[in-house]
């Protein structure tokens, strides 16, 4: 089993082993590296009551922390 962390933040550019996605005019940047355990994933940005933001939704999940921050693959 694989433990991996997910965290945002903001690129002004990519570096070459960086693999760009764009929707809707919205870019996202992951890693090549990283690419691999994100198969499949699904990025919804949602709003709940007062709170907003970005949901990951990945179908490889077999265990995730309380706050779904951190997962196994």
């Amino acid at each position: 089993m694989f433990r991996y962390g997910l965290c945002t933040e903001f690129v002004d550019e990519p570096t070459p082993e960086d693999i760009v996605f764009e929707d809707k005019g919205v870019k996202v940047v992951v890693d090549g590296k990283s690419l691999q355990f994100l198969d499949g994933t699904q990025l919804d940005f949602v709003k709940e009551g007062l709170n907003e933001g970005f949901k990951f939704t990945n179908p490889n999940v077999k265990d995730e922390c309380g706050c779904g921050e951190s997962f196994h693959v």
